[in-house]
């Protein structure tokens, strides 16, 4: 425990707060324009992306990732903000918190295995092609000098890692910032900064309780907000978690995750917040820039809160055109270019999964929905893949025995296809049905099970069932009927 401890902290200090510096830096701009977005002013997103950042560096699962506010979560807040205002966001926020502890209490965070690995690509493609298009406002209608800039800052960050020496002490996206900043104002060049993206705060956070009544009243008005921000949190914060596995090639501790998130919304929400999660785009930036401890995201939250109150002025100096290099390099590393080449070579289904993702979350800007749209899909696709593999094979022993042997999967896809296998109208004197090779997973396959032995008995025909696995016997067991006289006396009854 304590050498874990001392990993995450202290395993890493340069390269944590220098990753931590360039990400508090990309932060900036982000949590303003998320502010915007839900209708809030900017020092809302600015302290609670401070607040949740260092609160799931003690909290969160999964070291090195950074959680924020977000335009995910941000999204889902302009109708509250606007109808009910600010107070009414903060209740929310702590209901949200409150929710997201209880799913990590429930272990909900194990549902991620139910994800496919095409839906998690699919994810992280989509993520891509929005930072970079959220890039494309900053490029569109301005002078020569932006482009110039960003190309400039591109430059730097791909070339200057390749100096020897000084390239990988430093991280290439803090130099173009400093860089081109300098440029900036030495050349007093006109061209957007942070500044122009909003006002930036000029005091420390402060307790705040929500003045909202404390009535059933007020738990209706937030309530469905508060779930719908736990759900696309805990969601885009577990996708996000598992994409930083890949890339660190290592573990996350899922459940913990949930609970860190759930106590960090409740301390951005104390403090003034609003509700975040965590971002791709920023962890991304964390690992290429060498983050990779608990550290990296504390320092990310409080170099954010410094800079924003104490250096705020030269902050506002800031040329957009740096950071849209940075999140241009976020998106050109967060795709997977591995899946376009793979799509003549993946079986269709996975990449009708992926694509689908993509064109769901590019497309509504929903990240929860494009997610559940690939699990539908992969769990389709999954369930008609494995009803190909039951089969019913028959064998006459003579003198009115006949034999059916089961093989595969029986459940609500080939319950059909079992039910249709047999002869009904067969004289026979004894019917024995092999199931050895066969297991049974819901109510539906108990059924057909049912149906196969009463239809024989009614036919004067005597069943035997042989084999059937352990787990099998404990769903028929359960809610099968062929061998409870009484239920089927009841089943006759009722037709």
């Amino acid at each position: 425990m304590i050498n874990t401890l001392k990993q995450d902290w202290l395993g890493n200090i340069r390269g944590d707060l220098l990753a931590g510096l360039v990400v508090a830096l990309a932060l900036i701009p982000e949590a303003i324009a998320f502010s915007i977005i839900a209708g809030v002013d900017p020092k809302v997103g600015l302290y609670a992306s401070f607040c949740i950042a260092v609160v799931i560096a003690f909290t969160g699962g999964r070291p090195g990732m950074i959680s924020a506010a977000t335009g995910a979560m941000a999204l889902l807040m302009i109708t509250l903000v606007r109808e009910h205002g600010l107070e009414y966001l903060l209740a929310a926020t702590l209901l949200t918190g409150v929710l997201q502890i209880a799913a990590g209490y429930l272990r909900l965070g194990g549902l991620m295995r139910f994800v496919s690995r095409s839906v998690v690509t699919g994810f992280v493609n989509a993520l891509a092609i929005l930072i970079f298009m959220a890039q494309i406002p900053e490029l569109t209608g301005v002078t020569w000098h932006v482009y110039a800039m960003t190309a400039a800052g591109l430059g730097i960050i791909y070339l200057f890692p390749l100096l020897p020496m000084i390239g990988k002490l430093i991280p290439s996206p803090l130099v173009c910032i400093l860089a081109l900043t300098a440029v900036a104002i030495v050349l007093q060049i006109d061209i957007r900064t942070v500044g122009d993206m909003g006002d930036l705060p000029d005091t420390l956070p402060v307790f705040l309780w929500p003045d909202v009544p404390l009535d059933f009243t007020t738990l209706q008005i937030i309530f469905p907000y508060a779930v719908a921000l736990a759900v696309v949190g805990l969601l885009e914060s577990m996708m996000t978690a598992t994409i930083v596995d890949d890339l660190t090639d290592t573990t996350s501790d899922k459940n913990r995750e949930c609970k860190g998130q759930g106590i960090a919304n409740i301390g951005a929400g104390l403090l003034g917040g609003m509700a975040g999660c965590a971002m791709i785009g920023q962890s991304v930036i964390n690992i290429k820039s060498g983050g990779r401890g608990r550290l990296s995201c504390f320092a990310a939250g409080a170099f954010l809160l410094v800079m924003v109150v104490f250096l705020g002025d030269w902050l506002k100096q800031i040329p957009m055109a740096a950071l849209v290099a940075v999140m241009i390099m976020v998106a050109i590393g967060t795709f997977s270019w591995d899946s376009l080449r793979n799509l003549k070579h993946h079986p269709l289904s996975s990449s009708i999964v992926m694509l689908s993702t993509v064109v769901v979350v590019v497309g509504t800007h929903n990240l929860a929905l494009g997610v559940m749209v690939g699990v539908l899909l992969a769990a389709l696709f999954f369930a008609n893949k494995i009803s190909r593999f039951m089969l019913v094979k028959s064998a006459d022993e003579g003198d009115g025995h006949r034999v059916y042997t089961v093989v595969g999967q029986v459940f609500f896809a080939t319950a059909e296809g079992f039910v249709g296998a047999f002869d009904f109208k067969e004289a026979l004197e004894r019917v024995t049905i092999d199931v050895s090779g066969a297991h049974f997973w819901d109510i539906t396959a108990v059924s057909a099970l049912d149906k196969v032995v009463i239809k024989f008995r009614r036919e004067g025909a005597e069943v035997e069932l042989i084999g059937m696995n352990e787990a099998s016997s404990t769903i028929v067991d359960r809610f099968g009927v062929h061998d409870k006289p009484d239920e089927i006396e009841k089943l006759m009854a009722g037709h």
